[in-house]
């Protein structure tokens, strides 16, 4: 209300100050009169100068006092004309200044209106950032979030799937550390949309995995969870991105959740740092792109700044037809190395930029082929919980994998 009060009275000002000077500005400069005046004056005053130095006679002088004083009484009738009716202010000239004085009140308190917040607190930056941190200490947790969601239609399963659903959680529930039958369960438990019970699974193999669970677990776990909750990130599924975030800084799903996070609590500028710095390194395939891209310029205008799509990285082209043919020339051993180098090249892009299903499986055969059995298996292993959930992506790398030798 106070707001109110005193750009009502700013604007009451600032019109009373223009509707001032406008009726004040015919009343500006001298009337023509007065300097008729002034001029006749000095003819009388020029007279008694010339009789007293004896260039006229006083008959002359007389007559021509007498043709000044009547210029003079006439200008004076003319100067009290003009200067009385500019003190008249013509209808035309208050109503405008009326209507200038209102349209500033109320266009000022339109216009506010409708660009404005009327009504709303200042919000300094550091108040919004102790906002933030209060709506993010003192937000819903996972279990009220997953109440709030609306009843779920159980999907209609196959038949046999579901019976096999059946078999794997009775057997599950009866050997609590079978590691590979708890990811078993939470890779079939999301795929069938019951999010719940995959993330509940997802923690069992955290549990059973202790210090060695993988970024991606726990990057799964907060993603079932968040899907649990309908898209809300709860202060469980903040822990899981940290614990993943913690162990690998640059996991992208860990990143895009975490910018989500950061668009619930009310930190815009940060969540736009933070999806920026992911597109800059997503391939164009990436599912995460197109989502953070629909939301980047509301974000940008929330933290005011600007904002331009980034292009996506382009997959590296493998070995060109010139490097095949110089391979050939090569001595074996040269051979081998040029192979190893490009090995390692592609082993790094994958476990910093991710990729294809096919340039994994191509990864793990050519491990295979030289002879690093352990390393492969390892591949083998990571990109399993990469493309966990793939069918189709799971079947390449397996088959890479039994191509290789690996059990």
């Amino acid at each position: 209300m106070l707001f109110w009060i005193v750009s009502t009275l700013l604007a009451i000002a600032v019109a009373g100050l223009l509707a001032l000077a406008l009726l004040r500005a015919r009343g500006q400069g001298e009337p023509p009169a007065a300097y008729d005046l002034r001029v006749y004056r000095d003819q009388l005053r020029e007279v008694d100068r010339d009789l007293a130095r004896g260039v006229i006679d006083p008959a002359d002088a007389d007559r021509i006092r007498t043709e000044v004083s009547r210029r003079i009484l006439a200008a004076d009738a003319q100067l009290q004309e003009q200067t009385g009716g500019g003190r008249q202010r013509g209808p035309g000239v208050v109503l405008l200044a009326a209507g200038l004085a209102v349209a500033l009140v109320l266009g000022g308190a339109l216009l506010y209106r409708g660009l404005g917040a009327p009504g709303y607190a200042d919000l300094p930056r550091q108040l919004r950032i102790e906002q933030a941190e209060y709506v993010r200490l003192n937000r819903p947790d996972q279990a009220e979030a997953e109440a709030d969601m609306p009843e779920r239609t159980p999907s209609q399963a196959d038949p046999q799937y579901a019976e096999l659903m059946d078999q794997l959680r009775a057997t599950v529930a009866d050997r609590p550390d079978d590691l590979q039958g708890h990811v078993l369960l939470a890779q079939n438990e999301a795929a069938m949309g019951n999010f719940a019970a995959a993330w509940r699974a997802q923690a069992e193999v955290i549990r059973i995995r202790g210090e060695d669970a993988l970024p991606q677990d726990y990057a799964e776990l907060a993603e079932m969870m968040i899907l649990a909750a309908g898209g809300y990130v709860s202060p469980e599924a903040e822990r899981a991105l940290g614990q993943a975030l913690r162990r690998d800084g640059r996991n992208p799903v860990a990143r895009y959740y975490w910018g989500l996070l950061l668009q619930q609590i009310g930190r815009p500028d940060l969540a736009f740092s933070t999806w920026d710095g992911l597109l800059g390194e997503s391939r164009p395939d990436a599912p995460w792109r197109e989502p953070i891209e629909a939301r980047m310029p509301e974000l940008a205008r929330l933290a005011g700044v600007t904002w331009e799509p980034r292009a996506p990285i382009v997959q590296q082209p493998g070995p060109s037809q010139s490097d095949i043919d110089a391979a050939s020339e090569l001595s074996d051993e040269d051979r081998m190395s040029m192979v190893r180098g490009m090995v390692e090249g592609l082993s790094d892009r994958l476990a910093t930029q991710g990729g294809a299903p096919e340039e994994w499986a191509r990864l793990i055969q050519a491990l295979g082929v030289l002879g690093e059995t352990d390393r492969a298996e390892a591949i083998w292993t990571e990109a399993a919980e990469v493309f966990a959930g793939d069918a189709a992506a799971l079947a390449t790398v397996t088959a890479a994998a039994e191509q290789a030798g690996l059990k």
